[in-house]
């Protein structure tokens, strides 16, 4: 997730310490404690499917490079590690097919970054 977790958890807590205070305006605060719900459920959202975001695109990636291998330590910082890494190589995969104009191959990596970018999409994406 983008930003990470963490992150928005810290987002969050800021949030909920500068509330606390007294003297806070009525329309900051609710602004704020409406912003600090979306934040909430976005993030319960993509923490519930994380995991099963970066297996499914761990094995399409290691699929597309003719990689072996399967996920085995389920730790979010592990799958994301992996994906960095099958990133790196997928980017250089890409530049050899153009290179060598292997658009079906190309064709193959786009295909992949668009479903990658389909399985992040939050429940109340637009689009």
């Amino acid at each position: 997730m983008n930003p990470p977790v963490p992150a928005v958890l810290a987002e969050l807590a800021g949030l909920l310490m500068k509330n606390a205070t007294p003297g806070v305006p009525d329309g900051e605060r609710a602004s704020d404690l409406g912003l600090s719900a979306m934040l909430l459920m976005v993030t319960g959202e993509m923490w519930d499917r994380q995991a099963h975001i970066l297996v499914e695109e761990n094995r399409a990636v290691r699929a597309l490079l003719g990689e072996a291998g399967q996920d085995t330590d389920l730790h979010l910082s592990v799958l994301k590690a992996e994906n960095d890494r099958l990133r790196v190589r997928l980017i250089a995969a890409h530049a050899a097919a153009e290179v060598s104009g292997d658009v079906a191959r190309q064709d193959a990596i786009w295909a992949e970054l668009a479903a990658s970018t389909d399985r992040r999409k939050l429940s109340t994406a637009p689009v």
